[in-house]
C-alpha cells in the first residue's frame, strides 16, 4: 500500500484522532485507499506519525463504528467502502461537521415522553431550593448518596457498604474514569458485540482491550483470557444482544474474580427496566470486594441530568477519590440535586412503575410489527431495545430502511472484529407512540 498523505496539525484545536480519521477518510475518497487494503496497525502507524497509539486506536474505532473500515482478527484492519468525495464550490463550508439526527429507533434514548411534566418541573423547582455550595464534591452530594442507596435496595436488590457510594457523570463517565485507575498497559476483557464507548474510554486510557464473545446466556466466561485487569459486562441487559447473563455464568464470573484477583464493571445502564421477573442478583450483591457497580440516570429519566452512581470495593473508592483530588474531575451536583428530589418525594418510584407499563406496550409494538413481516426477534422481556432478524439479512435491511427514511443499526456496528453475529438493533423507547409505529411501517416495509 502507498504511503498514506497523512498531516496532522498538533496546534490545532481538532483531536488529533478526529485529524486522523478525517484523513484516512480523505484518502479514500481521493484514491489512495481502495477497498480491500490493509490499514498500517494502530502501533505502525503511531510510531510513523509520532503519536500516542492510543490516538491510532481512536481514529480507526470511529471509522469501524461508521462502516469504512473493519477489523478482521489476527489479520489487520481493511478498508470495506470508500466515501464520496467532499462537496467543492460555493456549497462546500468549513466548520463542524452536521451530525445525523438520532432516529427514533437509537436504543440509546429514553423515553422521556414518560415523564409527567408537573413531576418534573416540581423536581428542578425543588433542587433550586438550597443555598449555593462553595465547596467542591467530589465523592457527590451525601442527600444523593442516601437517595441512591434507597433506590437501590428498592428496585435492584442491592444494599452498599457505607461509604461505598460515588456520583458519577453517567456510566460511560465513570467506566473512563475507572480505566485511568487500572495499570497502564493493562488487559481488559470485553464484551463483543459490546458497547463502542467503553472499548473507546478503555483504549484512550493505554489499556488492552481483548473481545469474549457473548451468546445466548450472555459473556462466554470461560472464554474470559488469564492475566486480565478487569472485565467489562452488562449483565442485567446486554448491549446490544438483549440477552442477560445466566446465573451460572454468573457465579463462575465472581469465582474467577476472587480467584485471579479480577475487577468486574458491572454495567447496569437499564437494570431497573425488567418486564416478567424481578432481575438476577446483581453481580456487586455476589462479590461485593471485586466488583464495581454502575448505574445512570439516562436511561430511566433523560440524559439532561448528566448523573450516574458508582458502588465500587473500599480500595476503589479510596483510588477513585484520590484521582479526582489529582484532576479536579467530579460530577455535577445539579443533576444530583433534582434526581435527589424525585426519589425522596416518591416520584422516581411512581415514574418507574409508569415507565416499565410504557415500554412493555412498546415493546409488544415492536414484537408484533416484526413477527407480522416474518421477522425473527431476540431479546429478554427488559430494557429498551430487541435484535431483529430480517430474511434479508442485516445489510441489505439497513440499506432498504434507509431508503425509507429511517436509521438503523446492525450489529455489525458492534463489533471490533469481524461480526460473529447480525441482526438489527432496534430501540423502542425515543419518540412518541405515532413516531414509533410509522418507524416501525418504514423498517418493515
Amino acid at each position: 500500500m502507498p504511503d498514506l498523505p497523512i498531516v496532522l496539525d498538533r496546534a490545532g484545536a481538532t483531536p488529533l484522532a478526529v485529524q486522523l480519521a478525517d484523513a484516512l477518510r480523505a484518502a479514500a475518497a481521493g484514491g489512495a485507499l481502495r477497498p480491500g487494503d490493509r490499514l498500517p496497525s494502530t502501533r505502525g502507524l503511531a510510531t510513523t506519525l509520532r503519536v500516542s497509539r492510543t490516538v491510532t486506536a481512536a481514529a480507526y474505532d470511529q471509522l469501524l463504528a461508521e462502516g469504512w473500515v473493519t477489523g478482521r482478527v489476527g489479520a489487520g484492519t481493511f478498508v470495506t467502502a470508500v466515501p464520496g468525495p467532499a462537496p467543492t464550490g460555493p456549497a462546500a463550508t468549513t466548520g463542524p461537521r452536521p451530525r445525523a439526527e438520532p432516529s427514533v429507533l437509537d436504543p440509546g434514548r429514553p423515553c422521556v415522553a414518560a415523564l409527567d411534566p408537573a413531576m418534573w418541573r416540581r423536581a428542578w423547582r425543588a433542587a433550586a431550593d438550597p443555598p449555593p455550595d462553595d465547596r467542591p464534591r467530589a465523592d457527590g452530594l451525601t442527600p444523593f448518596h442516601e437517595a441512591i442507596a434507597g433506590h437501590l435496595l428498592r428496585h435492584r436488590g442491592l444494599t452498599p457498604p457505607a461509604d461505598t457510594v460515588l456520583a458519577t457523570a453517567g456510566t460511560s463517565a465513570a467506566v473512563a474514569e475507572l480505566a485511568r485507575l487500572l495499570p497502564p498497559g493493562a488487559t481488559v476483557a470485553v464484551e463483543e458485540p459490546g458497547c463502542p464507548r467503553a472499548v473507546s474510554a478503555l483504549r484512550a486510557a493505554g489499556l488492552r482491550v481483548v473481545a469474549v464473545p457473548v451468546d445466548d446466556d450472555g459473556l462466554v466466561v470461560d472464554a474470559v483470557p488469564a492475566g486480565c485487569a478487569a472485565v467489562y459486562t452488562t449483565p442485567a441487559h446486554q448491549f446490544p444482544t438483549a440477552v442477560r447473563l445466566s446465573a451460572a455464568r454468573r457465579v463462575a464470573l465472581v469465582e474467577r474474580a476472587r480467584a485471579e484477583d479480577l475487577l468486574v464493571i458491572e454495567d447496569d445502564y437499564d437494570g431497573e427496566l425488567r418486564y416478567d421477573v424481578a432481575p438476577l442478583p446483581l453481580l456487586a450483591a455476589l462479590a461485593p470486594g471485586h466488583v464495581v457497580h454502575l448505574g445512570t440516570a439516562s436511561k430511566i429519566l433523560s440524559p439532561t441530568l448528566g448523573v450516574g452512581w458508582a458502588v465500587a470495593p473500599p480500595a476503589v473508592v479510596d483510588a477513585w477519590r484520590d484521582l479526582r483530588a489529582r484532576t479536579g474531575t467530579r460530577p455535577s451536583p445539579a443533576g444530583q440535586l433534582v434526581l435527589t428530589a424525585l426519589a425522596v418525594r416518591g416520584d422516581l418510584s411512581r415514574h418507574l412503575r409508569r415507565l416499565r407499563r410504557e415500554l412493555r406496550e412498546r415493546r409488544a409494538q415492536v414484537l408484533d410489527t416484526a413477527r407480522a413481516a416474518g421477522w425473527a426477534v431476540h431479546g429478554d422481556p427488559a430494557g429498551a431495545h430487541l435484535v431483529l432478524r430480517p430474511p434479508e439479512g442485516e445489510r441489505a435491511a439497513i440499506a432498504a430502511a434507509a431508503g425509507r427514511g429511517v436509521a438503523v443499526r446492525g450489529l455489525a456496528d458492534y463489533h471490533q472484529g469481524t461480526p460473529r453475529t447480525s441482526g438489527l438493533v432496534v430501540g423502542y423507547a425515543a419518540g412518541t407512540r405515532a413516531e414509533l409505529t410509522a418507524a416501525l411501517a418504514a423498517l418493515v416495509g
